[in-house]
């Protein structure tokens, strides 16, 4: 059997056919790519996508059904191997690799998510419950988190991984609260420093670790988007780190995207590409970590709002698109990105992935009732 015959008869367990008409099949452009796809799996799709080997029109769909086929489970070539060796010996996310993703992701221009996001800054899942766009998703998704954490005037609050201090700045504006937030990406604290100005808001260039020198403890902390460049290695550490800086019967929020079984690495080619050394938690990894440390309060799944989100951020980077500069972000990185939003639309859709928002108690909260 060729390589080509062989992609075709895998592509067909999706419902997905090679040069078909449907808008989820698979147009090649290059007979080079069944060898590249066959041999190299995910990692080799992807570079032949942006090399320009092959389009999809709904690029989205097309990835929801090859994971729904479970076909990604079946490309198990030499890089994925290699990165789950990898992931078993060794711990990926020490504090001398974490930075790695900052500078290749989170430092790539502060241009690039302005164009991309929404203006309060959020580049994690908006909550689309009675939203009609992005903004009221991610203004909601802001309040839904001050919610569930009882916020009130004069509260201190600890945030790990603070992006662009558009939490911290609603959390200080909105509700009142003095915020300290932690966060390895220079870019983003720069943003975020003149976007908290005048405010009860301090930020710190620094790795979540060192949060544990902060002086005093915390009536609430708040982790978004942070958990999937934790690594599983370090999730017991990090809540134990948690947990210690906060006052008993404080509150803690942890926004992550969360896996159906547990794994030791990410897709080969967005651990390349898009996030170094990232890895999505499962529930076994987390609850296992949690274990007689906190109270479990509260555990919402609300992952096919992330399937909207991504759309959105999809189209603004797409009809904005123009106005960045293209010797930093050429055609190779207009695909590049296409790919990482559709890829990621596309697991959300399949139910692969999901997004968790879950609220721990140190020592318990009597009466606490979940907030939706």
């Amino acid at each position: 059997m060729t390589a080509k015959e062989k992609i075709r008869e895998l592509l067909a367990l999706a419902d997905i056919k090679l040069n078909g008409s449907d808008p989820w099949d698979i147009q090649v452009h290059d007979e080079r790519f069944y060898r590249r796809a066959l041999s190299q799996g995910t990692l080799g799709m992807g570079e032949s996508y942006v090399d320009g080997w092959w389009d999809v029109f709904q690029l989205d769909e097309f990835f929801s059904r090859l994971q729904k086929a479970g076909l990604e489970q079946k490309a198990v070539t030499l890089d994925v191997l290699w990165l789950a060796i990898k992931a078993r010996l060794f711990n990926r996310q020490k504090r001398f690799q974490s930075t790695a993703v900052a500078r290749e992701h989170y430092d790539i221009g502060n241009d690039l998510y302005l164009a991309m996001l929404d203006r309060n800054m959020q580049y994690t899942c908006g909550y689309w419950k009675e939203a009609e766009n992005l903004e009221q998703a991610q203004e909601g998704k802001l309040h839904l988190i001050c919610r569930k954490l009882h916020l009130g005037p004069g509260m201190r609050v600890l945030e790990l991984g603070g992006g662009f201090c558009g939490l911290a700045r609603f959390m200080a504006k909105e509700y009142g609260c003095d915020v300290v937030t932690y966060n390895i990406s220079a870019e983003q604290v720069k943003f975020g420093r003149e976007f908290c100005n005048g405010l009860p808001v301090r930020i710190e260039e620094k790795d979540y670790r060192d949060a544990i020198n902060e002086p005093g403890e915390f009536d609430r902390a708040a982790a978004i988007g942070l958990c999937e460049h934790i690594g599983y290695k370090n999730y017991r550490s990090f809540l134990s780190l948690v947990r210690a800086k906060l006052k008993k019967g404080g509150l803690f929020l942890l926004h992550t995207i969360g896996g159906n079984r547990s794994r030791t690495r990410t897709d080969a080619w967005i651990d390349k590409y898009i996030f170094p050394n990232a890895v999505v938690p499962s529930i076994t990894q987390l609850s296992r970590a949690m274990e007689n440390l906190w109270v479990l309060e509260d555990w919402h799944n609300f992952g096919p709002d992330y399937d909207k989100t991504l759309l959105a951020w999809w189209k603004n980077f797409e009809t904005r698109y123009f106005t960045l500069d293209k010797k930093r972000y050429d055609q190779r990185f207009f695909r590049m990105w296409k790919l990482y939003l559709m890829m990621s639309a596309g697991a959300f859709r399949a139910r692969r992935l999901h997004l968790w928002q879950i609220v721990l108690s140190a020592g318990g909260v009597p009466n606490y009732e979940p907030v939706r």
